[in-house]
């Protein structure tokens, strides 16, 4: 029988308030590891044991299950062992219990696949009763004690050269695979024989800080840059551009009499007849209301519609009028105003100097900057896929 996956997401927190629906690289942190564990066990067999109505939509929307979690034991002081056990109670009503199962941390967001699928083999094949991630230790750890600290895992006297001490090992938090039967009478995720699965430091980033969120974000993003092109819907069915900051460079030239301009790439022009030849819908979507958008966009073809306070719902909007499934639909922006856009369609794209609030909702985030080939930049990566 398949195994299934469990990942407690509770609505609190302290060291991160909302941590778990915070926009990371495109999507909230919890979609990650969700996206992991469908991977790796399959869309029915992933569950999300929450308290949290957000959460729990976050949950259903990236293809997991969402268990109602009591508050009881939703609380600081509940155990994870405690959601575990009432979530395997939940799940056993409609189904049979698999031998195996996986708990999950979403706090993890950097966990893969294949770590999930090596975890589990340690207790399907080799002999575990249960087994956990962890990264290879070298550090050297004091106490205090009662004359000043004292070492713990080292002879504080004798300084041995790293491949000379004992391996040793640090949990990193992410993935524990057990056998069910076990942990439903041991209710705890540690009993029996228990194997170690070695993940790099790069994928053990666990967050409960601002500080490991941002460090977290740049070593996702950096995974993601390698992935641009995979990143992008199969068959994309509009690109929608914001203007001033994607199109533009986001400066305006002001004359003596008022009257303003501003600075385009000439190479932008190209990538977007090359769009519109490959039957790609193309919308310019802005708040500006100076008839400067509507004129390059006459330039280049490209439906234009402009001067929207509340650009969200003129795209939502736009899209069901026109027939356009948002998850197949791209949209590129560069500041504040385009944050709901962006959390709207299946790949956000940001152009390289955008704004914080479009960076965390970024999904791809261009090499270039607005108005200086960015739009080329996307037109080629989309063009490479055709």
């Amino acid at each position: 029988m398949q195994p299934i996956c469990i990942i407690p997401a509770r609505g609190g927190s302290k060291g991160l308030p909302r941590k778990n629906v915070l926009p990371l690289c495109g999507r909230p942190l919890l979609a990650w590891t969700v996206l992991a564990a469908v991977e790796a066990c399959g869309k029915d067999h992933v569950f999300v044991t929450t308290d949290d109505a957000e959460i729990a939509a976050i949950a259903t929307q990236y293809g997991a299950c969402a268990i109602e979690r009591p508050a009881d034991i939703a609380c600081d002081t509940a155990s994870s062992e405690a959601a575990l056990l009432h979530a395997l109670g939940v799940i056993a009503e409609t189904r049979p219990l698999p031998d195996h199962f996986l708990f999950l941390q979403c706090t993890s967001p950097l966990t893969d696949a294949a770590d999930l699928r090596a975890v589990l083999e340690l207790v399907r094949c080799d002999g575990a009763d249960t087994a956990f991630s962890a990264t290879s230790s070298h550090r050297f750890l004091w106490r205090d004690g009662p004359g000043g600290v004292e070492g713990i895992n080292h002879d504080s006297r004798i300084r041995l050269r790293r491949q000379d001490r004992e391996p040793e090992f640090a949990e990193n938090g992410a993935i524990y695979a057990m056998h069910t039967a076990g942990f439903l009478e041991k209710k705890h995720r540690f009993f029996g024989k228990t194997l170690i699965h070695l993940m790099p430091e790069e994928r053990s980033w666990e967050i409960d800080s601002p500080n490991d969120f941002a460090v977290a974000t740049v070593l996702l993003r950096e995974r993601l840059r390698v992935q641009h092109a995979a990143l992008l819907p199969a068959s994309p069915a509009a690109v929608v551009f914001d203007f001033d900051g994607v199109m533009t460079d986001n400066r305006v030239l002001t004359d003596q009499n008022g009257g303003e301009s501003v600075t385009c790439d000439r190479s932008d022009g190209m990538g977007i007849a090359a769009l519109r030849k490959a039957g790609i819908r193309l919308l310019v979507l802005s708040t500006e209301e100076n008839p400067v958008v509507a004129a390059r966009c006459a330039k280049l073809k490209v439906e234009c519609i402009y001067g929207q306070a509340d650009k969200a719902a003129r795209l939502k909007q736009w899209l069901v009028e026109e027939g356009l499934a948002p998850g197949q639909t791209i949209y590129v922006g560069n500041d504040r105003n385009d944050a709901a856009c962006l959390e709207l369609v299946g790949c956000p794209v940001a152009v390289a100097d955008a704004y914080p609030e479009a960076l965390q909702r970024a999904l791809i985030v261009l090499k270039r900057k607005g108005g200086q080939g960015a739009v080329r930049e996307l037109c080629d990566l989309i063009l490479s896929q055709y």
